[in-house]
């Protein structure tokens, strides 16, 4: 099966509501990634950078990035938070649309970085293949490949508990007035290809009591340590580090994350 990479590329609603649910629920991320920016002086590529959620502050912090999504709509999101930026910051970034499985940018970089389970749209062997060779020839010599992966817990991934929705984002104020709700749901397991089939729900109430419900549904591909660490070795990587979190904690079963720091052979 090939992915359909989080229906980030053909759902607009889901550009629209990432920056004010992300805000929300994930920062604990981005100093991470800008501190190995930070080492790097021939620049650093971040497949599947969205809406600049780390892009932008990175080029901030001062290094030079280029960053690659396949979505247009959260591409044009990008665009317009960098057009809030001074020139300066404006001058450090660029931005390409494309296939984090097939791309060609026409430079090479110190860093790649693939951040918040975007590697994970990717659910077949082949498909995961083909993003990490392309990141191994767009990298330097000794370059860095930095990956994030969940740590799979093993009841989501088999319990039909899972399969009812949870609240995780409630009564947010959207900047035009509108109120949001998120929930998520597993709407199916396929453990023999390693999968799972997910549903973000968004439920919208507009300034005149309208309600709407909105849907985001795409496959999540979860993945092991080992399994993992054999993948970069094929594709031609030696991991340097495994952090179980962005606070650089030691990785342990109770972990909540694998960040893969991998170096070029």
């Amino acid at each position: 099966m090939t992915g359909r990479f989080g229906g980030y590329e053909d759902q607009e609603f889901v550009a629209e509501f990432y920056d004010p649910v992300y805000d929300k629920l994930r920062q604990k991320d981005v100093k991470f990634f800008i501190d190995y920016a930070k080492r790097v002086k021939e620049g650093t590529l971040e497949l599947g950078c969205g809406t600049g959620r780390i892009l932008i502050p990175t080029a901030i912090s001062g290094c030079e990035i280029t960053g690659l999504d396949l979505s247009p709509h959260m591409l044009q999101k990008c665009r317009e938070k960098l057009d809030r930026q001074p020139r300066e910051v404006q001058e450090r970034v660029s931005l390409i649309q494309g296939n984090m499985t097939d791309f060609k940018t026409g430079e090479t970089y110190a860093l790649i970085m693939i951040p918040f389970r975007a590697f994970q749209h990717l659910t077949s062997a082949e498909e995961q293949k083909a993003c990490l060779d392309c990141a191994n020839k767009h990298l330097t010599p000794q370059g860095l490949l930095i990956l994030d992966l969940f740590h799979p817990f093993l009841p989501r991934l088999y319990d039909s508990q899972y399969m009812n929705e949870v609240e995780d984002v409630t009564d947010l104020k959207l900047p035009d007035g509108r109120n949001l709700r998120r929930t998520t749901r597993t709407a199916a397991f396929h453990r023999d290809e390693q999968y799972s089939d997910v549903e973000i729900i968004y439920y919208v109430t507009h300034l005149d009591g309208r309600a709407e419900r909105l849907v985001q549904a795409f496959p999540m591909r979860y993945s092991f340590r080992y399994e993992v660490e054999h993948l970069l070795s094929i594709c031609g990587f030696r991991v340097v580090n495994l952090f179980g979190d962005f606070d650089r904690s030691a990785f342990s079963s109770d972990s909540p994350e694998m960040i893969f720091v991998a170096e070029k052979q």
